[in-house]
């Protein structure tokens, strides 16, 4: 395959192999310090494509596994303090690949539940212009200070001023509720969209997990108590029907032909396991019909922690990976 851009590809900056890699059906995320040294993960997906046309894809499965247990690697650099504060957050290395694969340099991307900053912090590390909205005080304040520590441009602005903030090279950051933020924005304007939507109630669980990572170190263990915060919502048909009224902004909001990711992982609430990824996907396909599923990647998260929940009692899983479901606007 050829090691330059396509001239055909509209969609990102990859070459052929570059992208090939990325089609892989999961990503292993892992802890960077967790990582050998000399581990230089896409060198080493290179590599093995390399092998496999040299020696076929059997032999070099053969050698690869004799050099690492899996050639899929997304590093995740340490969290910092300020991340740290928030209770639900996702690499930058995880969205900047995602961002790699679905954009090219200088475009536009939107996150609706921008959190702690990551996807701006993303943005600009692969020279793209961030958008992200963020109702929380505590949380804005967090994104500019993350932002503010990493020296980038960066502006806190009204909804309706988004975008000419973004067209001034800087990252853009909206203190709203994500449904008001999405309204105030011009039809097709964003060439990506991802996030990571709230977890409904959740995060407002006492156990094992949550008493070990926040509550003994003082950190918070839920988003806010915001009524305008979908983690308050009580019923969890309601949230999600709140949720699809967001998707349906993001539908109109994001270019014709364009790519939206949700990130988001499977739940237990009480003793019901809930299929979010699948809630999200049907609300969001059914609520806007030009916003077509198309395919899903697993990131496998081995360097969690894990906790004998319902041991020796019950089954209860660790839950050790997250979907990225993959949407584009066909019309």
């Amino acid at each position: 395959m050829a090691d330059t851009v396509d001239p055909r590809n509209r969609m990102n900056a990859l070459t052929n192999r570059e992208w090939l890699i990325e089609t892989k059906s999961f990503w292993r995320s892992q802890a960077e310090d967790d990582l050998p040294e000399w581990l230089d993960p896409e060198l080493l997906e290179q590599f093995g494509l390399w092998l496999a046309e040299q020696h076929g894809e059997e032999r070099a499965a053969e050698m690869m596994g004799q050099i690492a247990s899996s050639v899929m690697w997304s590093k995740a650099p340490p969290r910092d303090k300020l991340k740290a504060t928030h209770p639900a957050t996702f690499s930058e290395r995880d969205i900047e690949r995602v961002i790699r694969l679905f954009t090219k340099p200088g475009q536009i991307v939107l996150d609706p539940f921008v959190g702690s900053g990551s996807t701006l912090l993303a943005c600009a590390e692969t020279d793209r212009i961030g958008i992200g909205i963020e109702l929380i005080d505590q949380w804005v304040e967090v994104a500019q200070g993350r932002l503010e520590a990493r020296e980038i441009p960066h502006r806190l602005v009204a909804p309706e001023e988004a975008t000419e903030a973004a067209g001034w090279d800087s990252q853009a950051l909206v203190q709203s509720d994500a449904e008001s933020g999405l309204r105030a924005l011009p039809d097709e304007c964003a060439d990506f969209i991802v996030t990571s939507p709230p977890y409904w109630r959740i995060l407002k669980k006492r156990g094992p997990k949550a008493e070990l990572e926040r509550v003994s170190k003082g950190l918070p263990t839920h988003y806010s108590e915001d009524a305008a915060d979908l983690g308050n919502v009580a019923d969890y048909a309601e949230f999600l029907e709140r949720l699809g009224d967001i998707f349906v902004e993001c539908g109109r909001v994001l270019r014709v032909k364009q790519y939206m990711c949700v990130i988001v992982c499977d739940f237990r609430h009480g003793p019901r396991f809930h299929l979010y990824h699948a809630d999200i996907a049907r609300i969001i396909e059914e609520r806007n019909p030009a916003m077509q599923l198309k395919g899903m990647t697993v990131l496998v998260q081995d360097s969690k922690n894990l906790y004998p929940l319902g041991v020796p009692y019950c089954f209860i899983g660790n839950i050790h990976h997250q979907f990225i479901l993959i949407f584009q606007r066909m019309s």
